[in-house]
């Protein structure tokens, strides 16, 4: 019987639904609550007793004040009377102790006796003794249970458990993950099939005597599948997976981070064959540098050295691999990326449009989809978008059928998702001026005439301008394939969208606004990277002048001159002219589009590709306007409310003549 099936079996009842009493244990709490009533239980009693001196005790004797007393070893304790207690007055202890020597018991009887009081001599006992003890025991026993059973618990204590680590493990018994949850970066599986191997059968590599990478490390952009695919070799190998985040390592005592990498190593090398994963290892993993940027004591670094031992440490049977993930591979320390440690990197790069395909596919099967979603209409229309935006949009597709009332996922829920995702939900209930409106809409047909035009620009989708996020109105392409490298017409015809919005308004609306701010942005941005980075200025060249990354200190800056500099500046501008005047061209030579463009979008807010195709061909739309729409569903919410007034009143006779 597997450990799992043992764990079953003790969490089952017995006959009748009760736990055996041999599982029941007594609540810690419940014993310090006990043993401090008992406590000040016993300190209560000693207070309620006047120490009074041997003097003041013959005094009481001779005056008749006492009495009973009761006499035990080296203390006595008596009773006063009433005139005992009158002549203390205004103390209302009605008991009190004296102490003595053993060799004064004799006369102290004898005093006793002659002043007719009443005494009893106490014999030592064991429970008496116990008595005395008892505070002292009790505090024993409270340090015993709140701090040192926890030091021994280990994981659980207060103090100690500082050093253990804090990993996830997920053994065999786990729900796995396997290759087949994991698509678009098909090439890293293949990068890292050989691991598998090795955890399976290891002595195939010892038999010829090559060393399988010790480390690995899954550099990429957050939502790329650097965790899942950890996972998932985990999973296809069915071995043990150890997790944890880098910040886990880090606390506020110093060498406590190192301390849990030992213990970390030592738990994964003890379950071997297994994998270990560190999520996040930027945090621990920063460059060291000089002085006051990393000094020699700080916790981070201490916690890398340990590390950097523990990877050294490995013999090659050790069947332990360690893997890594950050999407900030270039801040890493050199020792941690060298031969030996980490000596593998793989890129997880964002999926393709296949990718993107294959990736939909799979969390689309936890949803039910309508006949008409396309999912490679969709994949090709969420360029840069990684795994993690992907599922967000099969999950907010799924919410918005569901609040719809709908059967199925219907592809325009998994376009509004889509939009959703990227710029942020609609906001119908926003109040629109309707000069701001009017702005918006010529402002977006022309970006759609430009991009419509240009045979280099991206292939149009659709035109809206109802407000989303916080932009008033968006235009949106749907790019035929992915690009891994842009060429200067496709920049060029880029630049030229971006400028479509800000001229329409110009010659249009006979004002400019700042909705054009992200689209000069984005030109701007455009143009500097063709002149400082892709070389694409016939005046500079080929030449790098993109600037320097910072340095361990934090300085960065220039490798050129200040004539240079000037001449960078000259020729973004002459891009950043030669892009507006050449959309201006556009624009003026199909004025008329524009116009029909801008009074589409008045009218019916949203225009897909077809229709702005119509448009540009001189065609006119016939479809339903959204007042029409508003009207038809509030025609229908009014009938559906005169019907049930009907329909009850129908039922009520009903129910009469029966």
């Amino acid at each position: 019987m597997d450990q799992g099936n043992k764990k079953n079996t003790q969490k089952q009842p017995t006959k009748g639904g009760k736990q055996p009493l041999g599982n029941k244990r007594i609540p810690v709490w419940f014993l310090v609550l006990i043993g401090g009533l008992v406590l000040i239980m016993f300190l209560d009693k000693y207070q309620k007793q006047d120490e009074i001196s041997n003097d003041e005790f013959n005094k009481y004797i001779d005056e008749g004040k006492i009495e009973s007393v009761e006499i035990s070893e080296r203390q006595i304790t008596g009773k006063f009377n009433a005139a005992g207690l009158e002549s203390r007055s205004p103390s209302t202890l009605k008991t009190f102790s004296v102490g003595y020597h053993p060799e004064m018991m004799r006369d102290i009887t004898a005093k006793l006796e002659a002043a007719n009081i009443k005494y009893t001599v106490v014999q030592p006992q064991i429970w008496t003794l116990l008595i005395g003890w008892l505070p002292l025991l009790l505090l024993i026993a409270f340090f015993y249970f709140i701090f040192f059973r926890n030091v021994r618990n280990g994981p659980g204590g207060m103090l100690m458990s500082f050093g253990k680590s804090k990993h996830k493990m997920q053994d065999k018994g786990h729900k796995k993950v396997t290759f087949a949850d994991v698509a678009g970066i098909e090439e890293a599986k293949e990068e890292v099939a050989e691991i598998i191997e090795f955890l399976k059968h290891p002595k195939k590599f010892q038999k010829i005597g090559g060393r399988i990478p010790r480390g690995i490390l899954l550099v990429g952009p957050p939502g790329c599948g650097k965790t899942l695919l950890a996972k998932a070799i985990a999973g296809q190998a069915d071995v043990p997976f150890f997790s944890i985040s880098g910040s886990d390592f880090v606390e506020m005592f110093v060498g406590v981070g190192a301390s849990r990498v030992r213990d970390l190593f030592k738990n994964a090398k003890a379950n071997s064959p297994c994998i270990i994963f560190l999520d996040e290892i930027d945090a621990i993993g920063k460059k060291r540098g000089p002085g006051f940027v990393s000094g020699g004591h700080d916790e981070r670094e201490q916690t890398l050295n340990a590390i950097l031992v523990e990877m050294d440490g490995f013999e090659t049977n050790d069947q332990v691999i360690v893997m890594a993930a950050t999407n900030r591979g270039d801040i890493l320390d050199k020792a941690l990326t060298r031969p030996g440690r980490f000596d593998r990197q793989v890129y997880i790069p964002l999926p393709d449009v296949k990718g993107r395909t294959e990736i939909l596919k799979i969390h689309a099967k936890k949803v039910k989809t309508g006949p008409d979603v396309n999912l490679e209409r969709l994949a090709r229309g969420t360029p840069m978008f990684s795994g993690a935006d992907l599922e967000a949009i099969i999950n907010e597709a799924a919410i918005a059928a569901t609040m719809g009332n709908k059967d199925f996922v219907e592809m325009e829920d998994l376009e509004e998702a889509r939009d959703k995702v990227r710029w942020g939900r609609k906001k119908r209930s926003r109040k629109v001026d309707e000069a701001e409106r009017k702005d918006t809409a010529y402002h977006e047909a022309g970006h759609t005439l430009v991009q419509s035009l240009l045979k280099d620009a991206d292939p149009l989708h659709k035109v809206s301008i109802i407000p989303r996020g916080p932009y008033g109105g968006a235009t949106f392409s749907l790019p035929e394939k992915d690009r891994n490298f842009y060429t200067k017409k496709y920049c060029m015809a880029e630049m030229q969208v971006c400028f479509g919005g800000r001229i329409a308004e110009e010659l249009f609306c006979d004002d400019i606004s700042s909705g054009a701010q992200a689209d000069i942005k984005m030109a701007t941005t455009f143009a500097r990277e063709m002149v400082q980075t892709w070389g694409m200025s016939s005046e500079l060249g080929p030449i790098d002048y993109s600037p320097q990354q910072p340095d361990y200190f934090g300085l960065g800056g220039q490798d050129y001159s200040e004539k240079t500099a000037e001449v960078i500046d000259i020729e973004v501008k002459k891009l950043i002219d030669e892009a507006y005047n050449s959309a201006k061209k556009v624009i003026e030579d199909n004025r008329d589009k524009l116009e029909a463009i801008a009074q589409a979008l008045l009218k019916y807010e949203t225009l897909d590709a077809s229709e702005v195709k119509i448009l540009l061909d001189g065609g006119e739309l016939n479809k339903p306007t959204v007042g029409d729409l508003l009207r038809a569903e509030q025609e229908k919410m009014n009938r559906q409310t005169e019907e049930k007034p009907a329909q009850q009143v129908e039922d009520s006779s009903e129910n009469k003549n029966s």
